[in-house]
């Protein structure tokens, strides 16, 4: 009986081996993807806040300015095969993603994005660049978002390193944007390649270059301010948990002062609204809550009060309003912003299905005259996609912001879910998701804060 049993074991000893060697060769194939997916990640997270100023003066030097600005994507794609094959061969990440509602919620969106693109191309009502362009703006945040998630669901390397990924860039923006303001002359990007063919070295409130706006190194000063949002919002945290209170108060002031001279109402609104947030959830006591209220609302009363005494301020009618009564400008922002809205609202309202993507948005300046800029993000949403985009959008944004809700005891979390209120808000006057720096970034810190093993102090 022992010899039978022997010669069956050295019979099925090979297969055996067979197996525990493949074994072995997928688990260091999947930690190798983890960890080279993990170094794109942040690779991406570190270099988008200067995204716009790279790429630009690189394409001064060789040329290629479009293919330069699908480095992001590239590295995206990349990551995306990768993770395709961690989730069909990794039990966890399976049981952590493909059983939430939220991932199957995402990939509806997108599943809606691609057939309406191909519908809208095969009926002649976008072109193959908007539409490319299209996709690409409204998928790739949100495919970041899943990757950072499935990746920091495996290795803890962008759980342990996400603060000094985000607040080291950070600090750079800030510091330029600072010589910007005080030191360096307005049309110093032109010695990077700045221009009417790229970027404008810097912007004018009604085109008046008595009132210039900064954008550091981002894209523009509506970009910058939606951007400051996120540090803004860590370094009040971590100042509010008593580390190093004077270095991290003094960058939340240099952040807002930049945050300032970029002229973004909506970003000052957003900010606003996302330190009010926080300091409503980080006050425990019912007396300091009602302290808070209590600024709060002197703080709106000195707004109505500042209104009403400089309305006819000129500096007051530009900065804050960003009109002029006796301005040479026939339309001001606030005109065409109105304007556009009415527009949008009104294709939205006539169009149930949408358009596909591409057709209004950024992407639709590729469209040869049909160009759709609704100054809403939520607009261009349920122009493309319609009103069954709009609701999956809305639902997922929901989704995302409840998660972080929930884990709100750590630091990041409650960062990302104060940003997204004000966030919300900006989108509402500007399409700040389709700024890749802003939605790789907030969408992929995100993914982060998603790994269960965040919620302990790293």
């Amino acid at each position: 009986m022992l010899r039978l049993q022997f010669h069956s074991m050295c019979r099925e000893w090979p297969k055996l081996s067979i197996m525990i060697v493949t074994s072995m060769k997928v688990s260091a194939l999947k930690y190798t993807l983890l960890a080279w997916v993990s170094t794109l990640a942040m690779v991406i997270i570190l270099l988008l806040p200067f995204h716009a100023f790279l790429t630009i003066w690189l394409s001064s030097l060789i040329g290629h300015y479009t293919a330069l600005r699908l480095w992001k994507e590239v590295l995206l794609l990349i990551s995306v095969v990768a993770v395709l094959f961690l989730v069909a061969t990794d039990h966890r990440i399976r049981s952590h993603t493909l059983t939430r509602r939220l991932v199957w919620l995402i990939l509806a969106y997108m599943a809606l994005n691609v057939a309406w693109g191909v519908i809208a191309y095969s009926g002649h009502d976008v072109t193959a660049k908007a539409l490319g362009y299209g996709l690409i703006v409204n998928l790739r945040f949100l495919a970041f978002f899943l990757v950072t998630w499935t990746v920091a669901l495996r290795m803890a390397r962008l759980r342990v390193h996400w603060q000094w990924i985000t607040l080291w860039p950070a600090v750079l923006v800030i510091a330029f944007g600072l010589l910007q303001i005080l030191v360096l002359p307005h049309d110093f990007l032109h010695h990077f390649g700045y221009g009417p063919h790229t970027i404008a070295p810097f912007e004018t409130i009604n085109h008046n270059n008595q009132y210039v706006r900064y954008a550091s190194t981002l894209r523009g000063a509506n970009p910058l301010g939606a951007y400051l949002l996120i540090p803004i919002s860590l370094l009040s945290i971590i100042w509010l948990k008593g580390k190093r209170r004077r270095l991290y108060a003094g960058l939340i002031v240099a952040a807002l002062i930049v945050e300032f001279f970029t002229f973004s109402r909506s970003a000052w609104i957003g900010t606003v609204l996302s330190m009010g947030t926080i300091t409503l959830l980080s006050l425990r006591s019912k007396r300091a809550k009602q302290i808070a209220l209590s600024c709060v609302a002197v703080l709106a009363v000195l707004t109505a009060g500042s209104y009403a005494i400089w309305h006819h301020n000129v500096r007051y009618e530009n900065f804050v309003l960003h009109t002029q009564t006796h301005s040479a400008i026939k339309t001001t922002s606030n005109a065409g912003h109105l304007s556009a809205l009415k527009d949008g609202v009104r294709d939205v309202l006539h169009e149930p299905l949408g358009g596909g993507p591409g057709t209004a948005g950024p992407a639709s300046i590729y469209n040869s005259g049909r160009t759709r800029i609704a100054e809403n993000y939520y607009v261009q949403v349920g122009q493309e996609t319609g009103w069954l985009g709009l609701v999956l959008f809305m639902l997922i944004t929901v989704g995302v912001g409840y998660l972080l809700w929930l884990r709100r005891d750590h630091p990041l979390a409650l960062a990302l879910f104060a940003s997204l209120v004000g966030l919300t808000f900006i989108n509402l006057l500007s399409h700040a998701w389709a700024d890749d720096t802003l939605a790789y970034i907030w969408w992929g810190l995100a993914g982060i804060a998603m790994a269960p093993g965040l919620n302990k102090e790293e």
